[in-house]
Formats: C-alpha cells, sequence, structure tokens
C-alpha cells in the first residue's frame, strides 16, 4: 500500500473518530439531556453517567491548574507530531491507530475550546468493580495506542528486491 493511501486511510480513521465523538457526546448533552439526569443505566453493566473532565484521559491532572488553552495546546502539538508520523506510516494498522488517536485528540480538544472540559459518559462496571467515565475519543486513544504497541510486537518481513523496485516509482 502506497504512502499517500496509507495517509489516507489514517485521515479517514481521523475522521470517523471525531465524527462519532462530537454525535455521541451532542446526543448525550442535548437529545437524553445527561447533565440533568445524571446518570442513566443502559446495560447491568454500562451506565450513562455525566462527568465534565477538566483534566487529561481519565481524568488525570484535574488540579494541575493549567488552563484549556494549554491542555489544548499540548494536544494540539501531539496531533501535529502524529500527523508528521501518519505521513511516514508503511502499514495500515500504524496508519489507522495514528488516526484514531489523533481523531480522539482533536474531539477532546474541541469539547476543552466548546465547554472549557471534556464530556465523558460511558462508565462500565462489574460485581462491584468499577471503570474511569470515559468518551469514544478517549476508547479511539486506548485503542489506538493499544494498536500501535501490537505493530510494534508483530513480525514484519522486509520487501524483496521485487517490491522494492516496483514500489521505487511510488510518491512518497
Amino acid at each position: 500500500m502506497s504512502r499517500n493511501r496509507l495517509t489516507s486511510l489514517g485521515l479517514v480513521f481521523a475522521i470517523a473518530i471525531l465524527v462519532a465523538d462530537q454525535a455521541s457526546k451532542q446526543w448525550i448533552l442535548f437529545s437524553l439531556d445527561l447533565p440533568s439526569l445524571g446518570s442513566v443505566q443502559v446495560l447491568p453493566m454500562l451506565n450513562f453517567t455525566m462527568v465534565w473532565n477538566r483534566g487529561v484521559t481519565f481524568g488525570l491532572l484535574t488540579n494541575f491548574g493549567g488552563s484549556v488553552w494549554v491542555l489544548a495546546g499540548v494536544a494540539l502539538a501531539i496531533v501535529l507530531a502524529l500527523g508528521v508520523w501518519l505521513h511516514r506510516a508503511e502499514r495500515p494498522l500504524v496508519a489507522a491507530a495514528l488516526g484514531a488517536i489523533a481523531g480522539g485528540a482533536i474531539g477532546n480538544v474541541i469539547d476543552r475550546f466548546r465547554w472549557g472540559a471534556v464530556v465523558d459518559f460511558l462508565h462500565f462496571h462489574v460485581a462491584g468493580w468499577s471503570w474511569y467515565v470515559f468518551n469514544v475519543a478517549d476508547a479511539a486513544i486506548v485503542c489506538g495506542v493499544a494498536a500501535l504497541i501490537l505493530d510494534s510486537v508483530l513480525p514484519h518481513r522486509a520487501p524483496d528486491a521485487h517490491e522494492r523496485l516496483a514500489g521505487a516509482g511510488e510518491p512518497r
């Protein structure tokens, strides 16, 4: 797969995650009106629970005291670095993972600018065990990082001479 196609794949993933994230938050805030409900049981192990996250992923650094601009600036700098990495990606899994991470990061940055906090609402719990409340963007970031880790441990074959010559004419 050419680098242009890999970059396009990553961009498709980023846009899909961004749209899914923002649409789910719009629905949670305005159609379901979760801020006034607080929490709604969806399944025995899943609630929609309203949390305004002023920290970073999973509420880390909530008491950081930094402004929305600092957290958003750091996230956007990371997205730019991911864009450079995406442009250099050589495998579809890496391109998709980078797109998912970037789309999730942008979704959370939009929340910070729009609301001053990130909208979190997915709350999984089983037998007294409870996970942090998170959103679609957070899930995409975690899955994207997991995919990058998986890709780093998978064996990759080097292209043979014929494949290297065939790819020599492809734009980079």
